[in-house]
């Protein structure tokens, strides 16, 4: 059974920063995983995804303000976010999937329980 819990959220004002976690229990190395986001009102949106090895994808709205990425030695994945804007603001979720099965931001099983960011 994998379980993951992510930290970091907070409120910041806009320009800010934060970085999110997301420490993954059973099976981590190589899973593929990826950052998504929920406002109120706003369908989920796929943020960032990182392969098992390599190999990442952002949503055009965040490239080049936010970075993924993954310590496989401490079952933790990572989201830098920079130049945070108040259209960031959302809870934000971590996922997995088996990289065999889905795409980029299609076919994760397993869900974290959130983590709120606020910019404003």
């Amino acid at each position: 059974h994998v379980q993951l819990v992510e930290s970091g959220g907070d409120s910041v004002e806009a320009g800010g920063s934060l970085r999110l976690s997301c420490v993954v229990s059973g099976y981590f190395s190589k899973r593929c995983m990826a950052w998504f986001r929920q406002a109120p009102g706003k369908e989920r949106q796929g943020v960032a995804a990182i392969l098992a090895r390599d190999g990442t994808r952002y949503a055009d709205s965040v490239t080049g303000r936010f970075t993924i990425s993954r310590d496989n030695a401490k079952n933790t994945l990572y989201l830098q976010m920079n130049a945070l804007k108040p259209e960031d603001t959302a809870m934000y979720y971590c996922a997995a999937r088996r990289c065999w099965q889905g795409s980029w931001f299609i076919g994760y099983e397993y869900r974290g329980q959130g983590t709120q960011v606020t910019v404003s």
